[in-house]
């Protein structure tokens, strides 16, 4: 099967996953968050939907991303004419919070919380997010559907089956359901597909001085790797060869063993 066949497979079936929440849930939304992952689900969305995103897009602000990430999320707001909601934990942002107090407290106050809040607030039942199996072990665990309880808590222990691309729906128990479209997606396709579309990227992910960034998050948290890849051909290169873990450079992989898992199962992306 050639490269293209390829990525036409990996789009139909997640335009379809996409098609199917909108159909299901009567108020979805989107994460974005800014990185190539989350750009190209929201590229998939609009060709979903004939150019348009016909549901909100979420961006969970910690207030420590980097200056890029949100002249990034400005521009092309503007340009593709999203329905952006600015998730942020204002209380916890006043109290101090930050990863000197621990990555796990700190995620969980301003990303987890702070989507809980959003989600209080405006109702939605859904919300589609750009995560692979690939990307962390436990992520692998994860369904294209996935239930949250009314804490917001994922139970990887006990997740139904998803046969003939049947999907299940949140229980009445279940605050909302985590829609996934792209868990079937490799790091090196995201890449590919990006240079096939012409899906615009954060110029973080080209590498600059001998460093680039192959993952983005907060600032305090986020480090690049040593790289020369300042083309998305040199990128897709070097993915082909490098044996370094995707989120190397992120620190709330690493503070702890399962530090995800515990995250995951509090309501974290």
């Amino acid at each position: 099967m050639c490269v293209g066949d390829y990525l036409d497979q990996l789009e139909n079936q997640s335009i379809y996953i996409i098609r199917e929440a909108k159909a299901q849930f009567k108020k979805p939304a989107m994460l974005w968050s800014m990185g190539k992952d989350s750009t190209t689900l929201l590229w998939l969305c609009r060709k979903a939907f004939y150019g348009k995103v016909p549901f909100p897009v979420i961006h969970i602000d910690t207030g420590r991303k980097f200056p890029e990430m949100y002249e990034f999320r400005d521009k092309w707001v503007r340009k593709w004419g999203l329905n952006l909601i600015i998730a942020r934990n204002e209380e916890a942002l006043k109290s101090g919070m930050g990863p000197e107090k621990g990555k796990l407290a700190c995620c969980t106050a301003l990303k987890t919380q702070a989507l809980q809040i959003a989600m209080k607030k405006h109702g939605f039942d859904a919300l589609l997010l750009a995560i692979r199996r690939d990307e962390h072990g436990i992520r692998a665990k994860e369904r294209y559907f996935s239930l949250r309880d009314a804490n917001f808590r994922w139970d990887y222990r006990d997740q139904p089956l998803e046969m003939w691309d049947q999907y299940e729906k949140a229980s009445e128990e279940a605050t909302h359901t985590r829609v996934h479209p792209m868990l079937h997606w490799r790091e090196i396709d995201i890449w590919r597909y990006i240079k096939r579309e012409g899906i615009p990227v954060n110029p973080m992910y080209f590498a600059r001085n001998g460093k680039r960034y192959r993952s983005l998050g907060c600032m305090p948290c986020t480090n690049p790797i040593d790289s020369n890849a300042d083309t998305i051909d040199k990128i897709i290169e070097e993915l082909e060869r490098t044996k370094t873990a995707e989120r190397a450079g992120r620190a709330q992989d690493k503070e702890q063993a399962f530090m995800m898992q515990k995250l995951r199962a509090l309501g974290y992306m």
